[in-house]
């Protein structure tokens, strides 16, 4: 799943870091190190569990899903209260997460994946729901919305 370079998330964060740091870029950098902050708490909560590699590469994807989720929830808030330079500064952070993200999938193709998914699965009922979220996530892990994919899906086989 690595790109180009063969380099995992974390050594990709940790050089954005780096180039952050030498390059004085000090929204970009609190940015990176509020990712690899909350990389390294969950290390140690895997840790705690007796997982000592900690979090595997879906797991690096979860966290920076859930970062860029937390600020689009903080953005919206912040423009219906008028606090335009605050939202804006949660939209730039949204922007150096989702740098480290796979693209997002369109509507289409998010329509497509759940649709090959019910099919591979053999789902027929609601029963069988947390097979085809689990064949969408082993896929798709950072690349789409799975509480709305999860409507979708019982929407389907509801």
């Amino acid at each position: 799943m690595g790109d180009a370079m063969g380099m995992d998330l974390r050594e990709r964060i940790g050089a954005g870091l780096k180039t952050a740091m030498r390059d004085k870029d000090a929204a970009r950098l609190s940015t990176l190190r509020l990712i690899n902050a909350a990389i390294k708490d969950q290390d140690i909560a895997l840790r705690g569990e007796g997982r000592p590699e900690g979090v595997d590469e879906a797991g690096v994807l979860a966290i920076l899903g859930k970062m860029v989720k937390q600020r689009q929830e903080s953005a919206r808030a912040y423009e219906e209260g008028g606090r335009l330079e605050l939202a804006e500064k949660e939209r730039a952070e949204i922007g150096v997460i989702e740098e480290y993200l796979p693209r997002q999938l369109s509507a289409e193709e998010v329509e497509v994946a759940v649709t090959r998914a019910i099919a591979e699965t053999g789902a027929e009922g609601l029963r069988d729901m947390g097979r085809v979220m689990a064949a969408l996530k082993a896929r798709y892990t950072g690349q789409m919305d799975f509480g709305a994919v999860g409507a979708m899906i019982k929407g389907r086989l509801g």
